[in-house]
């Protein structure tokens, strides 16, 4: 994978990690908190630089999700 400068003049490097979330909406200060509690941990356990952690959010609801036999389970109330 190749991670281009943004232009914000963030200096990566070989440990770049970039993790996507799959999630249920959240406010902006949730985002924002989980933003800096996952590269202060990533930091002070994996040593991996903060510098070096981009992440998205993939928001999504009850109805889009299946998780087999074709059937929507958080809507037919089996989850």
């Amino acid at each position: 994978m190749i991670i281009e400068d943004t232009g914000l003049g963030i200096k990566r490097t070989p440990n770049m990690l970039v993790l996507q979330v799959t999630t249920r909406p959240r406010s902006r200060s949730m985002k924002q908190a989980f933003y800096k509690m996952l590269a202060e941990k990533l930091e002070a356990v994996c040593r991996i630089a903060p510098s070096d952690v981009v992440v998205t959010f993939v928001t999504n609801t009850d109805e889009d999700w299946s998780f087999g036999l074709g059937r929507a389970q958080f809507l037919t109330g089996e989850l």
